[in-house]
């Protein structure tokens, strides 16, 4: 357990580190809770010792540590409040009722993203509550359709595919055994239910039923999969901590993997802090992330940034927008 003092240097030298990228010296601490430096540098070498701080190389200051950023994070940080700018650049957003969710996270996304220079994540997972409704399809030409699902929610989502030498009598009864059989079966269930009970129906009524399944089955994976969205990637550059060429060349390289970045998943409700180690993407940065749920969506929205992050900003963003997304 920390004293007062050593709560109110720790927490100095992480806000201090957060807005400089400099290790903090015993001085700027003096000067702070005017008492002796030789205090003061007894307190640091303490903290460093609970391996809270670690002394770089080059500098006789310090620089919060993982568990010190842990400590600061569950037991000192202070929520900041959005400035009007912020709020109001929000705002246009979530008060143009023109937009789609999926817009609306985008753009509020970007924003954060520009606001922070971090990156943003988002993770769009139709609610497994979205049950089949209706399926259709409308003939572009001989060779192209457009299928359009609709949920018993009011999710609309159309895909084009491509069938080569199917007469559109074929595709009609595929349609219509498809609306017989699984309508009411929720969205991210479909494709399973296709391959070990629709497809012996199709291969029965249908003459080329393994074109007609393999293309429906493409159209309801498609819908039921996670949609990825890395907003501002380049705003990794704008951070010391990955100034080197071969440390951008790796986290660029993480940020363009998309089964890494779906790991990022989060179905706590909560808004959560991975720091270093402790997320899925890389020891160097923190993820910040919250799960959120609406009639129609749910998903997980993200901010990626160094360890030296700051924190109760982005939380107080991500709280913001998932209380306007949740309505």
């Amino acid at each position: 357990m920390l004293t007062k003092r050593q709560e109110s240097i720790l927490k100095m030298i992480v806000n201090e580190y957060i807005k400089l990228a400099k290790p903090v010296g015993s001085k700027l601490i003096c000067e702070k809770l005017n008492c002796s430096s030789a205090t003061v540098r007894n307190e640091m070498m303490q903290l460093e010792e609970l391996g809270l701080l670690e002394k770089t190389h080059t500098s006789s200051g310090r620089v919060p540590s993982e568990k010190g950023y842990r400590y600061y994070v569950d037991n000192l940080m202070e929520l900041k409040e959005l400035n009007g700018e912020e709020v109001y650049k929000l705002q246009t957003v979530f008060n143009n009722s023109q937009l789609e969710l999926s817009d609306v996270l985008n753009k509020s996304l970007e924003i954060i993203s520009d606001i922070t220079s971090y990156t943003s994540v988002i993770l769009d997972t139709k609610s497994h509550d979205n049950k089949l409704k209706e399926i259709s399809v409308v003939p572009v030409d001989s060779e192209i359709l457009v299928v359009i699902v609709v949920t018993d929610l009011g999710y609309v989502s159309h895909k084009n595919i491509e069938l080569h030498g199917v007469s559109l009598e074929e595709v009609k009864k595929t349609v219509k055994l498809i609306n017989d059989l699984i309508v009411g079966t929720p969205i991210d269930e479909i494709s399973a239910k296709l391959e070990f009970e629709i497809k012996p129906v199709i291969a029965k009524y249908v003459k080329q039923h393994e074109i007609l399944y393999n293309a429906f089955y493409d159209v309801f994976t498609d819908i039921s999969s996670k949609s990825v969205n890395v907003v501002g990637k380049n705003n990794i550059l704008k951070h010391q901590e990955f100034s080197n060429v071969d440390k951008i060349k790796d986290i660029f390289s993480k940020l363009d993997d998309r089964a890494l970045i779906e790991n990022i998943s989060e179905s706590n409700n909560d808004i959560n802090i991975y720091i270093g180690h402790e997320n899925k993407v890389d020891p160097d940065v923190t993820v910040i992330k919250t799960n959120y749920k609406t009639s129609k969506d749910e998903g997980t929205i993200a901010i990626i940034g160094p360890k030296r992050m700051d924190y109760d900003r982005v939380v107080n963003l991500l709280d913001y927008i998932k209380k306007q997304i949740e309505g």
